[in-house]
């Protein structure tokens, strides 16, 4: 009996540490997202609008909460464009590492003021433009994201987050 309840007991250290490990390795992953593209200077934001691709620069992120989030204001089309179909996909390229990125998920609104306090005071330059708690401003977050790191000189990285 009491080396089947050692046997328990690791198997309950094991699986605490992974979780542990599940969760650092999550929020590493939006962190390391969001620098390369914040590295690339502007991204690029694919929605669809019907049947049509639709394609803007982005240039602000924010991790909150272990989460990837956007802003943009619910006035403008591409905040429609996600509202009817949150499936999206962004593209960076940094030239002068010659790597790029592309993420894709659904992107999902975000009403708190808690979250649009978190996106704003990481990107204060758009304070001017966007106000917490107004009717206007959206954030979002990416859920069911995958994100591919690519280079010319090694084979893609793929991770899920």
């Amino acid at each position: 009996m009491k080396t089947l309840s050692k046997i328990m007991l690791a198997a309950i250290i094991l699986l605490g540490a992974q979780a542990v490990k599940a969760q650092t390795m999550e929020t590493t992953t939006a962190n390391e997202i969001q620098k390369v593209l914040k590295d690339c200077g502007a991204f690029f934001l694919a929605t669809t609008d019907g049947d049509q691709p639709r394609v803007r620069p982005f240039g602000a992120l924010a991790v909150y909460n272990d989460k990837l989030y956007l802003i943009t204001a619910k006035s403008k089309n591409v905040y429609k464009q996600i509202a009817a179909n949150g499936k999206f996909e962004l593209c960076g390229w940094n030239a002068s590492k010659g790597e790029w990125i592309r993420v894709s998920g659904r992107l999902v609104t975000d009403d708190t003021t808690e979250a649009q306090e978190a996106v704003l005071d990481q990107n204060p330059d758009l304070k001017g433009m966007y106000k917490v708690g107004d009717s206007n401003t959206a954030v979002m977050y990416i859920e069911e994201g995958v994100a591919t790191f690519n280079t010319f000189s090694g084979a893609p990285r793929t991770v899920n987050f």
